[in-house]
């Protein structure tokens, strides 16, 4: 039996996976590659930014691999950083994660959401806003009912998001539409010097296409098995994504020149549509929803635990570390991130609220990684069944 405010150890591998994965694929590979095509004038730059990204990402799960099975409970980075460098800074986390990282992503997520289904029925701003809020109350409402529950949704969204990117790929190498020469120009004729504000600011654009990798921190404290579970399941689901990632930038240019892909509000859907026409558009368009959907049930359902954790320790609302005596999940703490989410959608665009989420997430996560280095030497002692190589 658990305590009356202990959550459940109920995530399998396959769990802590998807969940990941699920996470990172949401509305961004459909539509930042315009935003990187406008900064960026050659195939081989949009592509390296893409590798680049991933890689930067996968450090950042390995470092976090290592933290997690140090620390496999409740609250991923809060966590680390209280370890690391003190109380302050887990608390400065937690509250930039409440008012503005992991709240602004779900509610970016959550416009994205309903921007494209306004592809299916023509909707106003307003109504834009209103389905976004509606989405995240119904997302909010199914986490409440248990964590098997939530992990069970997120599963079978993450397979269906897989399986409708591995479509578009092999739709689009294996049916006419597309054309080499749409790679063209492949190389910069630009000095580096010159390229590097340009790549900044299509890596951020790309850093949020792939942030999510480090949700199952946040949950470590209901994976089975942490110290084998955790770092398996960061490693596995980053690589998937690089992998997904990069081949779907390369259909995307493989069937639309870079000059057209910089003009494309929906570059999925008309990458689709040179291949099988508009139904091509509907089927993209309804997985950048999938998409979207899933990965805010990811982080609904991740995120939660930051405020959980931060309550039990007296630096949240105490009423935020209440588990729900039957559905053993923190329902206070659920509810309350998905009004802050709502109240954010009605603030900003979708372009606004993911830039404050990549600015403000990576400098925790760089001092997450750092935290790698001062706990190996103020903690040398602490189990580690994983030790991250490269640190």
């Amino acid at each position: 039996m658990i305590s009356d405010n202990e959550l459940p150890r109920e995530l399998s591998l396959l769990d802590s996976t998807m969940l990941n994965v699920g996470s990172m694929i949401g509305s961004g590979i459909f539509i930042v590659p315009s935003t990187i095509a406008l900064y960026l004038h050659s195939s081989s730059s949009v592509i390296s930014v893409w590798v680049i990204g991933g890689v930067i990402s996968l450090f950042g799960a390995l470092s976090i691999a290592e933290l997690g099975t140090m620390f496999p409970r409740a609250g991923g980075i809060y966590v680390y950083l209280s370890e690391a460098y003190g109380k302050l800074w887990g608390f400065l986390y937690g509250w930039s994660s409440f008012t503005v990282i992991m709240t602004a992503a779900i509610a970016a997520v959550a416009v994205a959401f309903a921007t494209y289904l306004g592809y299916f029925f023509p909707l106003s701003p307003f109504e834009i806003k209103l389905i976004a809020i509606a989405s995240i109350v119904f997302l909010t409402t199914i986490n409440c009912f248990g964590v098997k529950f939530g992990a069970t949704v997120q599963n079978g969204f993450t397979f269906l998001k897989i399986a409708s990117l591995g479509l578009l790929i092999t739709l689009g190498f294996v049916f006419n539409g597309g054309s080499i020469h749409n790679f063209s120009p492949f190389f910069s004729n630009e000095n580096f010097s010159s390229l590097i504000s340009p790549l900044g600011i299509a890596l951020i654009a790309v850093l949020w296409s792939y942030d999510g990798w480090i949700d199952i921190s946040f949950v470590a404290g209901e994976v089975k098995e942490p110290q084998r579970n955790i770092p398996r399941s960061l490693f596995i689901s980053t690589i998937i994504i690089i992998g997904l990632y990069t081949l779907i930038n390369c259909v995307y240019n493989y069937l639309l020149p870079l000059d057209v892909m910089t003009k494309s509000q929906l570059v999925a859907s008309d990458a689709a549509t040179t291949i099988v026409g508009n139904i091509g558009a509907s089927f993209v368009a309804a997985a950048v929803m999938l998409s979207a959907f899933g990965a805010n049930n990811g982080f609904v359902f991740a995120c939660s635990r930051i405020y959980y954790a931060m309550a039990k320790e007296n630096l949240f609302f105490k009423s935020v570390a209440y588990v729900h005596p039957k559905f053993e999940t923190p329902m206070v703490s659920l509810i309350a991130q998905g009004i802050w989410s709502c109240v954010l959608v009605v603030s900003g665009t979708y372009e606004q609220l993911f830039t404050y989420v990549v600015f403000a997430s990576w400098i925790f996560y760089a001092m997450s990684a750092g935290a790698v280095m001062i706990l190996r030497k103020k903690l040398p002692n602490t189990t580690r069944s994983y030790k991250t190589w490269g640190y």
